[in-house]
């Protein structure tokens, strides 16, 4: 019997230990690929990938995490399909998952995810929305993992993220607390993390630990970081907002080598990309000794096969090697047929 029906959309549906389990897998298909033996679990397979906006990272990591595990990816390029326009998203939910074995989208609002989900009969996975970016959070802390101190428990390591508060700050927000880790958030008032979002962080340090802070103290932020963590400081819809807020963060939340020099000897740059360099980062922060930001890239790609493979491959039917060699019996068969009366 398939697994059941089960979608990626937010680290808040799932466990601390379900989420170190899929870590687990991420770890496994990384060795894997490196070994240049990843396993062909979704052969046959198809992702079908919407796109409302462009994307480097969240397209490639999946369009070949899916060739990587013997499937077949189509992209969905932004206007290329009537989603919610000439068509409702429920029409396009219910057609897509009749000819796909997964579903992918980066949307501009996550209220389209949750449509989809509604009204998709295949995994959907969120690629980013106006809300958050789980794949991309759950790269982030397999990538933490791989570079804190060894004598590091992951509960001892310490994440500030310095700027606007993001998708990408809410769901890296909600992932460090679900792991039990020290999340600070450091931005001017005006950009810091809502009340909801610290309402949800709390809670999950009440059950795994951790501790929260959010503050508009940039040097105190910092201080104990084991990873220092950026990202935009403005995105779709806000371009007329960009001098308000270049007036409110530079120079004073900008990443840059003073600021660096104010964390441990041992604190890690991280940035999801793309970056805007010189504006919320330096390039010497970037192209530094101390920047992880390609390995973080790379991750993307052996996470996205460890979601692919724990949603989608329980999911697959394997066919008996006879009923193959049946159905292939009965399709020459049919051909023979078909010959000897053309003929």
């Amino acid at each position: 019997m398939a697994a059941a029906l089960r979608h990626f959309i937010d680290t808040q549906d799932f466990s601390r230990e379900e989420l170190l389990r899929i870590m687990d897998l991420v770890c496994l298909l990384k060795e894997a690929d490196k070994a240049g033996a990843c396993p062909r679990l979704l052969q046959g397979a198809s992702l079908g990938m919407i796109f409302e906006e462009p994307s480097t990272r969240t397209r490639v990591s999946f369009e070949v995490a899916m060739t990587k595990l013997g499937g077949h990816a189509l992209y969905l390029r932004p206007g290329e399909i009537h989603l919610g326009k000439r068509e409702s998203i429920r029409d396009t939910a219910e057609v897509i998952s009749r000819m796909v074995d997964v579903i992918e989208a980066r949307t501009l609002k996550h209220k389209t995810v949750l449509d989809l989900v509604a009204n998709s009969t295949v995994p959907v996975m969120n690629g980013l929305t106006d809300y958050n970016h789980p794949t991309q959070v759950v790269c982030d802390v397999f990538t933490m993992m791989e570079h804190k101190l060894p004598d590091k428990s992951l509960t001892d390591v310490h994440v500030t993220f310095v700027g606007d508060a993001t998708n990408v700050c809410s769901s890296l927000m909600m992932i460090c607390t679900q792991m039990g880790m020290h999340f600070t958030h450091a931005a001017p008032v005006r950009y810091q993390a809502p009340k909801a979002w610290q309402d949800i962080a709390r809670a999950n340090i009440a059950k795994s630990g951790g501790t929260l802070t959010v503050t508009d103290d940039v040097n105190a932020a910092v201080k104990d970081a084991d990873f220092i963590y950026t990202d935009l400081w403005w995105w779709i819809g806000q371009e007329a907002e960009i001098p308000d807020r270049e007036r409110a963060f530079m120079p004073k939340y900008q990443v840059n080598e003073s600021l660096l020099a104010r964390a441990p000897a041992q604190a890690k740059f991280m940035h999801c990309l793309p970056a805007s360099r010189g504006v919320e980062v330096t390039d010497a922060v970037m192209d530094g000794p101390q920047s992880i930001i390609y390995d973080q890239s790379e991750n993307r790609l052996h996470t996205e096969k460890a979601l692919l493979a724990y949603f989608v491959y329980p999911r697959l039917k394997i066919a008996d090697p006879s009923a193959i060699a049946r159905y292939r019996s009965a399709v020459d068969d049919f051909h023979m047929r078909a010959t000897e009366l053309v003929s």
